[in-house]
């Protein structure tokens, strides 16, 4: 399975801000099964976004490169199993 190719976040930690490298992205809320609807952000011209549905504040950092401070705020979708 590939990688998305629109990051996705999350913030089952509950912090107040997470530090995104990407002004386009994917808010998920908490990590599955608690998760929200997918929503897609995009920052524009704006440093900073807050998610609509959980209210999670975003805040653009270029040094992340697409990554997310904390780090563990990067949501990665869990491999399908494979029938052996």
């Amino acid at each position: 399975m590939s990688d998305h190719s629109t990051p996705h976040y999350h913030n089952q930690p509950g912090v107040s801000q997470i530090r995104v490298g990407a002004k386009e992205f994917m808010c998920v809320g908490a990590l599955p099964p608690f998760d929200h609807p997918h929503v897609y952000i995009d920052m524009g011209a704006s440093n900073e976004a807050v998610c609509p549905y959980c209210s999670t504040h975003y805040v653009y950092d270029a040094s992340l490169h697409g990554g997310a401070d904390p780090a563990e705020c990067v949501y990665a979708a869990a491999e399908p199993a494979t029938a052996a």
